[in-house]
């Protein structure tokens, strides 16, 4: 497996008190970013976009 490229959010500023992702052809990689060496959580990518639109949905009020 290539070595993963980690990013986190650019509204995270310098914090590092925030989540990281990696792509990957069909996975992605999230993961602590206070413990990089630590164990990350994989998905594969169709559920990684199911959660990313169900999070951005706007909720009724």
């Amino acid at each position: 497996m290539p070595e993963l490229i980690w990013q986190k959010s650019t509204y995270s500023g310098d914090a590092s008190n925030c989540v990281e992702i990696a792509t990957a052809c069909s996975t992605i990689h999230i993961r602590d970013s206070k413990h990089t060496t630590g164990p990350h959580l994989t998905v594969v990518s169709s559920a990684w976009s199911r959660f990313v639109s169900r999070v951005a949905r706007p909720r009724p009020q």
